[in-house]
């Protein structure tokens, strides 16, 4: 059974190692790793990641998110140049982008020329990618989400999807119906770290609506019970396959406005009562 089992371990330099010695008991097994694959990309999933990779220049350094939306975008960054990796998840889009050379992480002026995360979740081919790389370093959370490290973190740009947004610029990416469906992750601890970084941005992805169109997900509130993953003061952008909203600086009618102008045309009257009711 060992010899079986080290088909599926996969090595990954960097501080992860745990000392024999703090191990009370352990397991060998010949499961393989699990295979988690990220679904296919919709129209819109495409179009949201077309309009986000528009905020992504040269030489930046990113850091995504767990969910398809977030990977959507590493699709439409092969013509960029020089862009690191700084991210608490490595999904199987970067590896292309490694393999081209748009990713060479020689301008993140921290662990330069090294892709930094602390978890891999995909199939083999990712596995496989990171076994024995010496490009690839993964370390614990409380190193790659630690403020003062992503402050030392050139170009730093946080691409975390969410569930909701309010008009305030307030995302709820953990709950819905007051059930909690996903945990709070590194969104925060990337959002707060992006405003830190010299040249950073904070960008949060989500379609307008829901698939059958009947719910928005720009909304006056956000819904009783709700969580506040990020808060409205950390973020740059919010994305939607309508646009870019810029909230930084912005006062809470600017705000309203600018989300009102990405949300789904369906809603925007609705929601633009609204906007007059709290602000006018």
């Amino acid at each position: 059974a060992q010899n079986e089992a080290k088909e599926y371990i996969r090595a990954v330099y960097g501080d992860n190692f745990i000392n024999v010695n703090d191990i009370h008991y352990a397991l060998q097994t010949d499961r393989p790793l699990p295979q988690i694959h990220s679904g296919t990309l919709s129209e819109i999933d495409l179009k949201i990641a077309s309009v986000a990779s528009q905020l992504i220049e040269d030489e930046a350094t990113i850091q995504i998110g767990i969910g398809k939306l977030s990977e959507a975008v590493l699709e439409q960054l092969h013509d960029r140049r020089r862009l690191g990796i700084h991210s608490g998840l490595l999904a199987e889009g970067v590896i292309d982008l490694i393999k081209k050379g748009v990713v060479d992480n020689s301008r993140k002026g921290l662990k330069n020329g090294k892709t930094v995360t602390t978890t891999m979740i995909g199939t083999n081919r990712l596995y496989e990618f990171v076994h024995h790389n010496r490009a690839i370093e993964s370390y614990p959370s409380n190193y790659t989400h630690n403020q003062l490290t992503l402050s030392k973190v050139n170009g730093l740009h946080s691409i975390n999807s969410a569930i909701q947004v309010d008009l305030t610029g307030q995302v709820n990416a953990e709950t819905v119906n007051e059930l909690q469906v996903s945990g709070v992750g590194g969104q925060t601890d990337f959002v707060c770290g992006a405003a830190l970084s010299k040249g950073g941005k904070s960008i949060i992805v989500l379609s307008s609506a829901s698939k059958d169109e009947k719910t928005s997900k720009i909304v006056p509130w956000l819904d009783r019970g709700a969580a506040v993953t990020s808060l409205r003061h950390d973020l740059d952008y919010v994305v939607t396959e309508y646009g870019i909203a810029h909230l930084r600086g912005e006062t809470l009618n600017e705000r309203a406005k600018a989300l009102i102008g990405i949300a789904h045309p369906k809603f925007r009257d609705e929601l633009e009562s609204e906007r007059r009711r709290l602000y006018s």
